[in-house]
């Protein structure tokens, strides 16, 4: 077994990688980009070392600093996590070279899986079935659209060197295919260096069920069962469960065995996933599954297979890696109970899943009831540079019903305040209908992402709450009384402070005035506003929770204030409000829909347009990037495009203004 490795990761996966480490006494190096100094990683670590700048090209994806550093500090081997660089070939042979073990498979087996046409073409000779489509070199629009044609719409646009969803479009109409293959190919270049493309059928009823599958360098190979990671956006995955529910033992046995063939084509070693998309439309059926990919790393959702199995993934990899032969073979395999993951973004749900940034002002994960891998800590900042991902959360249970319980139980009880996350959204997920069921397929979220994204008004107790609170969230447990700390004092009735709280697009005026004691009486300021008056007992205030009391029931709510935020997490639900200052007068917002602005951080990839164009309601007018997902920004009425304020190649920060429209006239 290797003494030390060092991990060219980031984030939770090398965090992840490093607990088994610690586990077996292996020796980790991590190395860190100047926007990760203080990162997890680094701390986990027993060396990190320091390989250049916040972008990735810059620092993960320096091959060469990479080796350096494993080389100077006398690691053994690499782990390449994922992402990054674990499926590039020519890294792969880089490490070999320089006498380090890759922690991996060989670069031979990575370039046969690689490019999605020339794997499929492998896999037909492999006797595993494909989807029908086309995967050959013409790249041509008029070769493209025509075979489109031939197959059949709808299809999918999918870069060729692609993965995660990356350069990946649906086409339901042809007069649309154009667009969307520009847009694949720009996207296939930026992510992976490569703009072909392929075109496949879009099957009906699509689930997409991967298989684990292991394999060693003595020409044994397994598989560690199926994962189902059906609910996807944007072809992302969200939330992935193993075993996929409806499964059956043929069905099971069927696809190990075609993933089996996959691995065993290219003299796989190590972790691999095949994935599968599977014709839902009449259930799970040995006759109607198809192979998309393989995966040559270990991947996002590869805890779910721990979970049923009991096994470690990593120390797999690492026993593999050293020489040693598989731990165990298929008939010693078996399955106990059903784990999901659900994967924490700091990203927008209402604004179409767009990522989010910032600082991390409160962090609290549920750990008595899930696994957390992750790689970032109260105080730490979300940025723009790498994945959003906060945390993966990791249930487990005896049956589907009882996971899946516990599953939407830790998303209510995760805390995250600073950024925007997609908890609620996760939550939703676990409490849709047809999830719930078992009744999933690619498709569900998109058909469901109304209601999904339904905000409920929030509730006068809450508001009544956060108007209390904010007036000493953060006073001494001994002193739970916030006129305490405020030396309010009338002389001829209860002392009274008027609070002004945003909460979306509602706004607020509440006066608070003391009572008998400990309660308080919360009621709206003037005006009709529509709130009702709240009389409440508070009976504690200690490190940010208020325990109080309205009516018989008694509840805990904590109170995260930021600057001029407040949060209050109540029954698993987070609110947030902002505290304008009485003394500045709110921004003026552009009325008219005459300004548009960045609704996210991002680089500007294209302008589509120059002043004094005439556009309509939809053009499109800029193209953003930001971590490595394409957003296409349209107009938001008719009108002559006044000044465009951003170049092309331009870093932009959320809310920046782009471009600025003035009306056509007559």
């Amino acid at each position: 077994m290797f003494r030390k490795i060092l991990i060219a990761n980031r984030g939770e996966i090398a965090c992840r990688v490093m607990r088994t480490t610690r586990r077996l006494g292996i020796s980790t190096v991590a190395v860190f980009s100047d926007a990760d100094k203080s990162a997890l990683h680094v701390e986990m670590a027993d060396e990190a070392v320091h390989i250049g700048g916040a972008a990735a090209a810059e620092s993960y994806l320096d091959g060469k600093r990479i080796i350096a550093a494993a080389l100077t500090t006398g690691a053994e081997a690499i782990h390449p996590g994922y992402g990054f660089l674990s499926e590039n070939p020519d890294f792969v042979e880089a490490v070999e070279k320089a006498g380090l073990t890759f922690i991996g498979p060989s670069a031979s087996a990575i370039r046969a899986m690689g490019l999605k046409d020339a794997a499929k073409a492998l896999m037909e000779k492999a006797d595993v079935p494909v989807v029908p489509g086309y995967h050959g070199e013409a790249q041509e629009l008029v070769v493209l659209a025509g075979k489109a044609n031939e197959i059949g719409f709808p299809v999918l646009i999918k870069a060729r060197a692609g993965g995660g969803g990356k350069g990946m479009r649906l086409v339901e109409d042809p007069k649309d295919f154009g667009e969307a293959l520009s847009a694949a190919k720009r996207e296939g270049k930026a992510s992976f260096g490569d703009d072909r493309v392929l075109v496949e059928k879009f099957v009906a009823s699509p689930r997409h069920i991967e298989i684990q599958v292991f394999g060693d360098g003595f020409g044994n190979a397994v598989y560690l069962f199926e994962r189902d990671c059906s609910l996807q956006r944007r072809h992302q995955k969200v939330i992935e469960e193993a075993p996929a529910p409806g499964m059956t033992e043929e069905m099971r046995q069927a696809m190990g065995e075609a993933a089996v063939k996959a691995a065993k084509a290219i003299g796989y070693s190590g972790a691999g996933t095949v994935e599968f998309i599977v014709d839902g439309t009449d259930g799970l059926r040995p006759d109607r599954f198809y192979f998309m990919e393989m995966n040559t790393r270990l991947q996002v959702e590869h805890p779910v297979t721990e979970m049923i199995t009991g096994l470690d993934l990593v120390e797999w990899q690492l026993r593999v890696a050293a020489g040693e032969p598989l731990p165990l073979q298929q008939d010693d395999l078996t399955i106990d109970g059903w784990a999901f993951e659900a994967r924490i973004y700091a990203e927008d749900a209402q604004k179409g899943f767009l990522p989010a940034t910032g600082t991390l002002s409160h962090l609290l994960f549920p750990e008595d009831i899930a696994r957390v891998d992750s790689g970032v800590r109260a105080g730490d900042t979300i940025t723009p540079f790498y994945d959003p991902m906060i945390a993966k959360l990791i249930v487990h249970g005896p049956d589907r019903d009882t996971a899946l319980n516990r599953m939407e139980t830790a998303l209510m009880r995760t805390e995250a305040v600073g950024t925007t996350t997609n908890t609620a959204f996760l939550a939703a997920l676990c409490r849709q209908a047809d999830f719930a069921a078992g009744n999933v397929d690619t498709g569900l979220i998109e058909r469901e992402l109304d209601d999904l994204n339904t905000v409920d008004p929030v509730p006068d107790g809450v508001i009544a709450v956060a108007a209390l609170a904010c007036l000493g969230p953060g006073s001494d447990a001994g002193a739970p009384d916030p006129f305490d700390a405020l030396g309010l004092w009338s002389h001829w009735t209860s002392p009274k402070r008027v609070v002004h709280l945003i909460s979306g697009e509602d706004e607020h005026e509440l006066a608070v005035a003391r009572l008998a004691g400990d309660t308080w009486r919360i009621s709206a300021y003037h005006g009709d506003s529509g709130f009702e008056t709240q009389t409440i007992e508070l009976i504690s205030n200690r490190d940010g929770s208020l325990r109080v009391a309205s009516g018989e029931v008694v509840s805990t709510v904590r109170c995260i204030r930021d600057a001029d935020r407040l949060t209050l997490i109540s029954n698993g639900t987070a609110y947030g409000f902002r505290l304008p200052d009485a003394l500045v007068g709110d921004v003026e917002t552009a009325e008219g829909g005459d300004r548009l602005v960045a609704p996210m951080p991002g680089v500007v990839k294209m302008v589509k347009v120059a002043a004094g164009d005439r556009v309509e309601t939809n053009a499109p007018l800029i193209v953003m990037e930001a971590m490595k997902m394409e957003l296409t920004l349209s107009a938001p009425r008719d009108g002559i495009v006044a000044e465009i304020t951003v170049a092309e190649g331009e870093q932009v920060s959320d809310g920046a203004l782009l471009l600025a429209l003035e009306p056509q006239g007559d």
